[in-house]
């Protein structure tokens, strides 16, 4: 059923004539979104601001639990 499933998939994607380039379009996407964003406009603020899993922990759960 697996080997069906996967065939099914391999032979469609093998046979299309712009699979190729739109498939490295969609990863170079990604690769963009979640790599290169990720970097620049999302830091870490809870490893800046906490030395600890614990100082981290308490604080997430003292925001999740404040009203």
């Amino acid at each position: 059923m697996v080997k069906r499933i996967f065939m099914f998939y391999y032979d469609g994607f093998r046979s299309m004539t712009w699979g190729r380039p739109l498939w490295l379009i969609i990863l170079v996407k990604l690769f963009i979104m979640f790599f290169i964003l990720k970097i620049f406009f999302f830091p870490d603020i809870l490893r800046k601001n906490f030395r600890s899993d614990a100082e981290r922990s308490d604080h997430v759960l003292e925001q999740l639990t404040n009203p």
